[in-house]
This record gives structure tokens, sequence and C-alpha cells, in this order.
């Protein structure tokens, strides 16, 4: 398969799972995606084989096209890539691949059962048939996954201890089962069925089937708000939300640090332009490697201030451009200025629950940078990327103030 075949393949912007086919539609490779443009674009660099090995440049060369399944997030990615990998077994991944030293999750066959994570050697060797009720696996990145049951836990409480509930002997034991269900990490006050029924989604969701479990509560919640119990119903409602919701912004960071081609790195940077705070104006410029994607660039009116404020206008539009859950999230962001406005910047990503580095251009009277400021491994490897994307801003800014101020004189 080549670069041009690619390109009749029409790849969204989103998270999925992607496969390359062979001959007869054969699955070669499964692979997850947090961007399926990006990722399947990856394989057809120049410099395939330096990035990921000569049995996946091999791979690449015996495809016929690729094909894929959109996901509404990364951890779903990553529950159907392990999946249907288990299901289709293709031949690309099982060569590369150890079960026996990547993780599982078993969920116990108990009265109160804990879902546990379990080396694969481990799933035998420690478990008799009988005690799992269910297994799912393999989790090739155990860093990943393990992120990724941070999420879980969010959505489903559920017990992970070491002995079976109930079998805690010494005083310590049970004084960490009471602290974790204070601070909502175990279940507390439902009962066995409630705790039962929580178990079969887990079960569900690790099946990929997290529409089932939609239908399951939305169904629960309308028969609770029929009965008056709109304390309960909203309680569902929650539920429903955080599912339909998934915050995997981590999973996200993580995938972009260990798989995503450097030179295919996304910089949004930020500038703000106004004459002593008239017509105070903002931009976003994007740079994705080494390129600048004009079409990508956004203007901002700043309507919160009417005198010079550049770090405040800095935060309105940071604020805006957050909104916009539609546009591509970058992995770098830049921002004009010096400690205050990363500060800014950071304060702005808290809100929002992202996690992306943020590097400031301190400039000199004449606006010429002078310095960075931010990570030093990021900054060793893409100094170039993020002073064309500053200069870019800074660019675009003044030419959209311009234009406004024409506008008025106009006027």
């Amino acid at each position: 398969m080549t670069k041009s075949d690619l390109a009749k393949v029409k790849l969204p912007d989103s998270p999925g799972v992607y496969f390359f086919l062979g001959t007869n539609k054969k699955i070669l490779y499964i692979g997850k995606a947090t961007s399926l443009r990006s990722r399947v674009r990856s394989y057809f660099g120049s410099d395939l084989e330096e990035k990921r090995s000569l049995l996946i440049e091999k791979m690449v060369s015996e495809a016929k096209t690729v094909e894929f399944t959109p996901t509404d997030s990364t951890l779903e990615a990553l529950i159907l890539e392990t999946n249907m990998i288990r299901t289709h077994k293709p031949t690309y991944n099982t060569r590369s691949k150890d079960d026996k030293s990547y993780n599982h999750l078993v969920i116990t066959n108990e009265e109160f059962p804990r879902v546990l994570v379990v080396r694969g050697k481990d799933v035998t060797e420690k478990f008799a048939e009988q005690d799992i009720k269910y297994e799912f696996g393999p989790f090739p990145s155990g860093v990943l996954f393990r992120e990724a049951l941070k999420i879980v836990r969010k959505l489903f409480k559920f017990y992970d201890t070491k002995k079976p509930v109930g079998e805690q002997k010494s005083r310590l034991e049970r004084g960490k089962i009471d602290f974790n269900k204070q601070i909502g990490l175990f279940p507390s006050e439902e009962n066995q069925q409630e705790y039962k029924r929580t178990i079969n989604h887990i079960k569900l969701f690790f099946e990929g089937k997290k529409q089932q479990i939609i239908k399951e509560l939305e169904k629960e919640m309308m028969l609770l708000a029929k009965k008056e119990k709109f304390e309960e119903a909203n309680h569902i409602k929650k539920r429903i939300f955080a599912l339909q919701h998934i915050q995997d912004i981590s999973l996200i960071s993580d995938d972009r640090r260990h798989y995503r081609d450097d030179k295919s790195l996304r910089i949004e940077a930020f500038d703000v332009a106004h004459l002593q705070g008239d017509s105070m104006v903002g931009v976003m410029t994007v740079v994705d490697g080494v390129e600048p994607q004009k079409s990508e660039y956004r203007k901002f009116k700043v309507n919160g201030y009417t005198s010079s404020n550049d770090v405040g206008a800095l935060k309105e539009i940071l604020e805006r451009r957050f909104k916009h859950k539609e546009w591509r999230f970058p992995d770098v962001l830049v921002v004009d200025g010096s400690t205050a406005q990363k500060n800014a910047a950071q304060a702005i990503l808290r809100q929002n629950s992202l996690v992306i580095p943020v590097v400031a251009v301190v400039k000199d009277d004449k606006h010429k940078p002078i310095r960075l400021v931010g990570q030093k491994d990021l900054l060793n490897k893409h100094k170039d990327s993020v002073l064309l994307a500053n200069a870019e801003s800074h660019r675009f800014a003044i030419s959209y103030h311009r234009s406004l101020q024409r506008k008025k004189q106009f006027k």
C-alpha cells in the first residue's frame, strides 16, 4: 500500500481503531489511535523503519487498504483494539507480542467480585478456572491500561482488594477498605444486588457495549422519575452523562507521548494585539510538523476588556478556544509573553482538565525572541516549530488588528 492509496481513504480526526487489510481483506494488523488520520498517515512517512520496525514496514507493503471504526473516546478505542486483536489474532500483532507478560483484567467469581489487574502468566497460575467470572486482555501498554482503569473507576465503583471482601483479618486492612469507601473509590451503602449490576456494567463496558449500559440506565431513570424519585433519577442522569462524555485526556496525552510522530506535532500559538487597549483582538495559529496550517487559523475579538490587559485578553481567548471541542486539541500550546502569560494558559487548561505543555516566548523591546520558557526536552526538539508558530501568531494578530483599525477609521 502506498501514500497515494491512502489518499482515497477518508480518515477522521477522531479516536478509533484501524485495520490494515491484505489480499482478500485478511486483517494484517490492528491498532488504536487518538486521531485516526494522524496515526494512519504516520505509517507512510519516509522514516517508517526508524519510527516503527522492519516488521511493520513489511506489513504496510503487503497491505492493500485500510479500514477503521471510530469510537467516542480513546479509552473505548483501547478496549475495542484489545477485543479485536483477541478475536482475529492478526499476523503482525501476534508476531510482535508476548501475551504472558501483558496485563489482563480479571473479575473474580466471588460474593463481591473484585476487579483486578493480573499478568498474563498469572491468570492461569494464580487462579483456577472457577475463580474467574470474566477476563479481558491482553493490554500491551501497562501504563496506558492503568490510566484507563482510573477513568473506569470514576464511572463504576469496584473492589480491587488483595483478598476477597470480608476476608481481611487485620484492623489495617479493614481500615483501608473503610477509607477507600469514604473517598469514593470502593462501593458504600450499595446492597449486593446493586453491586452485582455494577459488575455486569463493567463487563459490558469492556465488551464494548456502552450503549447497552446507557439504555438500561435510561430505562431505570424514567421509572424513578415516574415514581417521583427525582433525586435518585438525577443521580442516574449524571452517570449517563459521564458515560457519554468520557474524559480521557490522560490517555490522549500518554498515547501521543508514546506513539506520535514528532514530525507531525501540532502546535497552537496565541497572541494579542491592540493599540493602548483599543480594538483589542487575539488570534490562534497552527503549525503541524514544520508547516503552518493556515486554514485552521482563528481570529477573536476581545469583548471583556476596554483597556490594555494582555493576560486577561489571553485568558478570554483560550476560554473561547477550548469551548470548541470539535477542533483538534494541540500537543503544545505557545503564548507570546512571559511567566504571567504561561501561568494564565495553564490555569485555563486546568479548568478544562487538559494536560498540554505550554511554552512562553519572551521578547525584547523590539519584539525579538530572547528566551523560551517551557520543558527543556520539548524545546530542544521543537524550538524552530515553536518560534515559527509564535512568529505566525504575531504577524496574524497585527494584520487582524490593522484591518479592524482601518475599518474603524473608514466609518
